[in-house]
């Protein structure tokens, strides 16, 4: 016996909407923004909790990690569940974890507490992602809507959520719980406002038990038909998360070890800097990138232009220049803003809208590990040959990274013009 009801493909359309699709799709970004931001907002705070409470940088290095675990996790296992039971029902229990993570930061009195509270942040973060960026996909009002939302979201929040944290807890009262609790009341606002946001997704409602047993097994798959493409973006995500890991692990550090900036503040300047040039790279470059073939253009410029930033991060380093320094972060900001958006440009172009959800939390899983792994063993290895050192290497890596980027593109570009055929005389006739 099964709990799926009698209905029809007909039964199973979207219910009509009661605000406008143009509404729920700002709303959608709204929600996404902002729990992007809470991702960030703990980081400038670090400094106070190893003041008050004592512990080392491989502490610091437990809490990044545990953080990203419990997202890949939650990627794994519910991702793509709101292909099968909507993407309202997925983000409102996101949103409701999200709050109690945010409550036990507010609360935390040790490391304990702190380490539990970004593992119930990260459950969270990773549930939602999948789920909203396929909503913002399926709601966006134009073509290039969605694809540019899905890049500025994470890149405007990201430094709203390290900047605001920073700003507030070095000047505002309470640094250790405001940040939260102003949090937690805009949440509560925009799970309010949720609930006036029409289900989205094509096949949402009940579900037999072994089809949801499946939907819920840890899973990373992408249909066949779009693997070869999806590869070929691979390098590009690859490069753009490992850089944005590279300034949130090993950014506060670089500014109090290598150029004396101290202060939450200073720890919240260069996150903001690399993701505010990333939402205003990833705005420009939506103005041309209209279909599949220039969003791999534009991930090839923008890989080539994240390597000059990155390389002036490591001149900065090595001279000891803070101005480059922030010169370089803002330049490889632009591009990974660029080259983020055109690969989100191409994923959105080839996932199949009953597969919308599971696609996007396959590419998060992937972007994920490319962000947490480099950074962990960042931490780790650290405190053995020394914060300049590991930067180098690190800087290095990323480097790597988008020139792959920039060779898989050209391959892939090559054969998606081998694929396209001119209309010979029979098509004509016909």
């Amino acid at each position: 016996m099964t709990l799926t009801p009698d209905v029809t493909t007909t039964d199973l359309a979207p219910a009509p909407a009661r605000i406008s699709r143009r509404t729920a799709f700002r709303i959608v970004a709204v929600v996404y923004f902002t729990v992007m931001a809470s991702s960030s907002a703990p980081s400038p705070l670090y400094p106070l909790y190893r003041e008050d409470w004592g512990f080392g940088a491989s502490v610091l290095t437990v809490v990044f990690a545990v953080y990203a675990l419990a997202l890949l996790v939650a990627l794994l296992v519910v991702g793509g569940l709101s292909d099968h039971i909507g993407r309202k029902p997925v983000v409102f229990a996101a949103l409701g974890l999200l709050v109690v993570s945010l409550i036990v930061f507010a609360a935390a009195d040790g490391v304990g507490w702190l380490i539990a509270a970004r593992v119930l942040q990260g459950v969270a973060a990773g549930a939602a992602t999948g789920a909203l960026t396929a909503a913002i996909t399926d709601l966006s009002p134009t073509p290039r809507g969605g694809p540019l939302v899905n890049s500025l979201a994470p890149a405007i929040g990201l430094a709203g959520g390290g900047m605001g944290a920073g700003l507030l807890v070095q000047f505002a009262p309470w640094p250790t719980t405001l940040v939260y609790l102003l949090l937690i009341g805009a949440l509560l606002i925009l799970a309010a406002a949720m609930a006036v946001v029409p289900e989205s997704a094509i096949a949402a409602g009940f579900t037999d038990r072994r089809h949801l047993r499946r939907a819920v097994t840890p899973t990373v798959s992408l249909p066949a038909s779009i693997r070869p493409a999806f590869w070929a973006v691979l390098p590009s995500l690859v490069a753009t998360w490992s850089l944005g890991g590279f300034h949130l692990s090993l950014g506060p550090s670089i500014m109090r070890s290598e150029f004396g900036l101290t202060g939450a503040a200073a720890a919240g300047l260069d996150i903001f800097t690399l993701f505010t040039a990333g939402a205003t790279g990833a705005a420009v470059a939506s103005r041309v990138v209209t279909d599949a073939a220039a969003g791999r253009r534009v991930m090839a410029i923008g890989a080539l232009v994240l390597v000059v930033g990155v390389g002036l991060d490591l001149v900065g380093l090595a001279t000891g220049t803070a101005a480059v320094y922030f010169a370089g972060t803002a330049i490889s900001g632009l591009g990974w803003g660029a080259a983020f958006l055109g690969a989100m440009r191409v994923i959105g172009a080839i996932a199949p809208p009953d597969d919308r959800a599971g696609v996007f939390s396959t590419t998060y899983v992937l972007s994920y590990l490319a962000f947490g792994l480099p950074a962990v063993v960042a931490g780790i290895v650290v405190g053995v040959v020394g914060l300049s050192v590991t930067a180098t290497v690190y800087g290095g890596y990323v480097i790597a990274c988008a020139l792959g980027s920039v060779v898989a593109t050209r391959v892939s570009a090559r054969r998606a013009s081998r694929d396209v055929r001119p209309l010979g005389s029979e098509g004509r006739a016909a």
